[in-house]
Parts: C-alpha cells; sequence; structure tokens
C-alpha cells in the first residue's frame, strides 16, 4: 500500500474574496469577469482595498485534492508558501482538510505567500487578480523522494511550465512516481498555458500515464478540430480525458472508449468545476473503477461545485455517488 494515493503537485495560492461593485472595480483598474496575473506592488494595492475578506485555500491542484480527500482517500501537496501569516493559513488549512502539506513554510527571503484577490460583483461575476509570488519558485529541491516515491497515482498542473525551477520540480516529481510504480498524469490547465508549451506538452502526452483536458486544450495541443485532435492524442497517451461544457465528455484508453453523458445543471458558479472533474475521476482511477464509472463520478462531483459558490465540495460526495449507483 502507498503512503498516499494521491499527490498533487502546484501553485499552493489563497484565495482572498471580498465584495465590489461596478464602480469599484472601474476605480480600481480591474477587468470585469476574466482572470489576470498582477505584480507584487499591484497585488499590494489591491489586497490592502478588500473590505470583509474571507480567504480560502486554493490553486487548481489543491481544489482537486481537497475533493479527494473529501471522498477519503490519502492525500499529499507538494507546494510553496512563505512563512507569514497567509502562509500558515494555507499549510494548516490544507491540513485540517486532510491532505497533508509536505513542505513547511519558508523562512526569510523575500516573496510572499502567493494570493489571488477575487473582487464578487452582485451579479455573481467574479474578477481575478492573481499575484504568484513564493509558488513561482516552487522547484526540484522541493519534491521530496519519499513523498514522490509513495504516490499511488501523481497529478501535475500545466500551469508550473511556466517557470523553468517548476518545470523541473514537475519531471522530477513524475519521474520520481513513475520510477516507484505509480501513475503521473497532468491536466492541460487552460488553451494559453497549452500555446506556450505546446512541444513540451506533446512530449509528455506520450510520456505520461493519463492527461485531463478539455475541448479547447486537445485542440489547442494537437491545433486541429477535436475529433482529429483526440484521435491523435488516443494515439500518443495512455489514458486521455476530454471534457466538454455541457455535453458529453470522452474518456479513451486505446481501442476502449467511454461516452460519458452529463446531465445539464444550471451553475451559481462555475469555479473549480474542471478541478472536481478531475478529483471524482482520479477517485475512479485510484480505486480501480472502469472509464465509464471514473467519468460518471467526475462529473458527479463537477455538478456539486458548481451548485454552490466555491471551489471546492461542500455535500458528501460519496453519498452523492452512492445515489448514483457508483459505489
Amino acid at each position: 500500500m502507498k503512503p498516499y494515493q494521491v499527490v498533487g503537485i502546484g501553485n499552493a495560492i489563497v484565495d482572498v474574496f471580498s465584495p465590489a461593485d461596478d464602480s469599484f472595480l472601474e476605480l480600481m483598474g480591474i477587468t470585469k469577469g476574466i482572470m489576470q496575473l498582477v505584480e507584487r506592488e499591484r497585488g499590494e494595492l489591491l489586497y490592502a482595498a478588500m473590505k470583509d475578506r474571507v480567504q480560502a485555500p486554493g490553486g487548481s491542484v489543491a481544489n482537486t485534492l481537497a475533493g479527494i480527500g473529501n471522498l477519503g482517500l490519502s492525500t499529499a501537496f507538494i507546494g510553496r508558501v512563505h512563512d507569514d501569516a497567509l502562509g500558515r493559513f494555507y499549510a494548516d488549512s490544507m491540513a485540517a482538510n486532510g491532505t497533508d502539506f509536505v513542505n513547511p513554510p519558508v523562512p526569510g527571503g523575500e516573496l510572499p505567500t502567493s494570493r489571488s484577490m477575487i473582487f464578487v460583483a452582485p451579479d455573481g461575476e467574479r474578477s481575478m487578480n492573481t499575484y504568484l509570488g513564493i509558488s513561482s519558485e516552487l522547484g526540484p529541491e522541493d519534491v521530496a523522494d519519499a513523498v514522490a516515491c509513495g504516490a499511488g497515482i501523481l497529478f501535475l498542473e500545466g500551469y508550473l511550465y511556466d517557470k523553468p525551477r517548476g518545470k523541473a520540480a514537475f519531471e522530477r516529481a513524475a519521474q520520481l512516481c513513475r520510477a516507484g510504480g505509480g501513475m503521473a498524469g497532468i491536466a492541460l490547465s487552460d488553451p494559453f498555458c497549452v500555446d506556450r508549451h505546446r512541444d513540451d506538452f506533446r512530449r509528455l502526452v506520450r510520456e505520461l500515464d493519463y492527461v485531463i483536458g478539455n475541448e479547447h486544450e486537445w485542440c489547442s495541443l494537437y491545433q486541429a478540430d477535436l475529433s482529429a485532435a483526440l484521435e491523435q492524442a488516443a494515439a500518443d497517451a495512455g489514458l486521455v480525458v476530454c471534457t466538454r461544457s455541457g455535453h458529453d465528455v470522452i474518456v479513451q484508453r486505446g481501442a476502449e472508449q467511454a461516452i460519458v453523458p452529463v446531465r445539464a445543471v444550471t451553475p451559481v458558479d462555475a469555479t473549480g468545476a474542471g478541478d472536481q472533474f478531475a478529483a471524482g475521476f482520479l477517485f475512479g482511477l485510484a480505486t480501480g473503477r472502469d472509464l465509464m464509472t471514473c467519468g460518471r463520478m467526475g462529473c458527479v462531483a463537477a455538478a456539486e461545485v458548481i451548485g454552490h459558490v466555491g471551489a471546492r465540495p461542500e455535500a458528501d460526495l460519496r453519498a452523492l455517488f452512492a445515489a448514483e449507483g457508483l459505489i
């Protein structure tokens, strides 16, 4: 039995929420409804301007691990936070939710813990302003042999390729996991991330055990329409997962294919849908389910998270799976 059924590696970001009306957004020069990266000075200005702040541990892979932990599997997260108030909050919150935060907060240095300032308008629209801070320094020395080798499944975040040190950490973790007999895979993160790292990601599709992406990411990766892109992906990869917002999910491993139906849900907040789909899917993979069941688990978890505000599940996902006859 591996020490950890699922280990994730990615950006450790504290999500900080604050209500804001349109006039405030205009005053602060914030573009409504999008995510943009900001530099430290801008980040500190926006953080100081937030009223009634509410904070939660975030980051794409960390959100997925929260969902997997909700389902009762043993999880660990490889990330980097500063030894400041937000960093200690992040590490403590991950541990309290059942995920081992394996790297202690880093003392000294200049970069603070990463944060995303999220301004929520009265209509529910979110404007995200992310300062990457110390998570952008995640490197291979942050990947402990025992953690990566001890992973049954390793889940990697494509955003790490935006920094050379993150790329090195990512590749070291994948090599150690697979050398230890585990499965390593990646979430493609977003089409722009794919555009920036197309050659690397095409190589990873051939080398890793599974790849999860949405239709726009797969089309971007192979610069082709979806049918041609998935045909190429199936030839390259061990296991291919393609989500399509509001449409059937396609899961393929060699000649085996599952077309997973999606039940239409009116979203309250679409944040975290992809992260929780990955949580449900990886739970199925870790517990030996067939491709259709893995896909259905992913869809149930995604539907739960878009039914409320926030990127992490609030309901008992095992109970939802049981209600669907999945466990």
